[in-house]
């Protein structure tokens, strides 16, 4: 088993959530620390995080170490704690030592129970929680050094960390006191950090899966939509067996990227590379960089929802605009902008507009074309309004390709989406040159 060594808690202030072996956890960094060098350190956490592998700290590695996520990731999917630690018996208890004053101790408890019930529902284990005395995984708000040799580094830096199984510490979970807990998204989720913790209590080490609860970097989900995603179930499951019940649980797989019936819901440029955007994920193509990236949508934009429907890119003013729904974000690289979301009738659009499909830019003309169900709109980027005659049908124009969900400009070709589908569309010809799958961008 490979994981990223000491760099990533000596220079990254993001959580911790570390399956900690207490005999032998300090030796172990001292020996990484001594056998690896800075550049393939940097190199590697790259590499995990789908950032341009160069070695060297860049804005985009910066913008990453500021980010909270777990500080000792494994690279492997839905790999196991080194030596596959396991508890030796099914019935566990837990005991909640003291609260947050961020939450009122009801909703801790509830986060809590929920977030023990994401394993035992996909497991033959189960949890009692037990008022007092030792319990198998002990529960605490603790602040900064607090005897355990991880200590805690305040505000927006390590979130948490636990324990492997095993005796005396563990199994044990530390939360940071100092962090902002809440019940939702008003701070850090305490019921997505605690789930997370609770998979290295009971063996779990991280998975290079951008889609697993088990990925060491925080993403906020709402509780009441979260599924256990399917590559966590195969990581526990292969440690504790499946589930009892007659019906066996399943959990929503991440996108694989070359799956022949894969499809995007937006398709945009951005500063040389090419994103596409599927429901929380986003790949990321350079020309330069032969490696296809995805991660997170809210990993590079925190404050964005899933699940984009259209997006394109401004190279004059150096933005993306994304669309969900019938809302719109003015993205400045990897920030949102000021003042948004806004409603897409202030670009223009009539109130029958519910959402947009597609979008495109023309960066010779500084038009920018939306698509909506058969028609498609005309926008003047140096207006900022809508140009006379428009909208007008798909089919006339662009040929019989279906509804288009997504679009992008490149090379002087235009690509429209469909389903598992894109049509190379030649402005100067207007006729469709080739038709090819949509994820052949990725060499697959």
């Amino acid at each position: 088993m490979k994981s990223l060594p000491l760099l990533l808690l000596a220079c990254t202030a993001f959580s911790a959530a570390v399956p900690v072996d207490p005999e032998n956890y300090n030796a172990r960094l001292v020996e990484r620390k001594n056998t690896e060098s800075v550049s393939e350190t940097l190199k590697e956490m790259q590499s995990f995080f789908g950032l341009n592998v160069i070695g060297k700290i860049d804005d985009e590695t910066t913008k990453m170490m500021k980010q909270p996520r777990c500080g000792v990731p494994d690279i492997g999917n839905y790999v196991v704690t080194q030596g596959r630690p396991k508890w030796s018996r099914n019935d566990l208890t837990y005991r909640i030592i003291n609260y947050t004053p961020d939450m009122r101790p009801a909703d801790v408890d509830n986060a809590i129970k929920q977030a023990f019930e994401v394993w035992s529902n996909v497991t033959p284990l189960t949890f009692r929680r037990i008022e007092g005395g030792e319990a198998d995984i002990m529960i605490s708000f603790q602040y900064r050094d607090h005897g355990d040799n991880s200590p805690f580094d305040g505000p927006n830096g390590i979130l948490a960390h636990a324990f492997q199984p095993g005796l005396r510490i563990g199994g044990d979970v530390h939360f940071d006191e100092e962090e902002t807990w809440a019940k939702y998204n008003t701070g850090y989720s305490l019921f997505i950090v605690a789930a997370h913790e609770l998979g290295h209590a009971l063996g779990l080490s991280h998975s290079t899966d951008p889609g697993a609860l088990m990925y060491p970097t925080y993403a906020y989900t709402d509780p009441k939509k979260f599924h256990l995603p399917q590559d966590d179930i195969n990581g526990i499951q292969s440690i504790y067996g499946k589930s009892l019940k007659p019906v066996q649980p399943t959990g929503p797989s991440t996108p694989v990227t070359c799956d022949p019936n894969l499809s995007f819901d937006a398709v945009a440029t951005l500063r040389g590379e090419m994103l596409f955007f599927k429901g929380r994920y986003f790949w990321r193509k350079h020309s330069q960089i032969p490696e296809i990236q995805m991660n997170f949508i809210t990993l590079f934009w925190p404050t964005l929802p899933s699940g984009i429907q259209a997006a394109y890119e401004n190279v004059e003013k150096d933005q993306i605009v994304v669309f969900k729904e019938n809302k719109y974000w003015v993205l400045n690289g990897f920030d949102v902008a000021r003042g948004y979301p806004k409603r897409i009738h202030q670009l223009g659009f009539p109130n029958t507009v519910k959402r947009i499909n597609a979008a495109f830019s023309d960066n010779n003309t500084g038009k920018t074309y939306f698509f909506v169900a058969n028609k498609y709109w005309r926008y003047d980027e140096n207006r900022q309004s809508m140009d006379e005659g428009y909208p007008r049908s798909i089919i006339s124009d662009f040929g019989k390709i279906g509804k288009v969900d997504a679009a992008v400009q490149h090379d002087g070709y235009i690509y429209l989406f469909h389903r598992t589908k894109q049509f190379q569309f030649d402005p100067k010809t207007k006729k469709v040159v080739s038709v090819l799958r949509s994820n052949s961008w990725f060499n697959c």
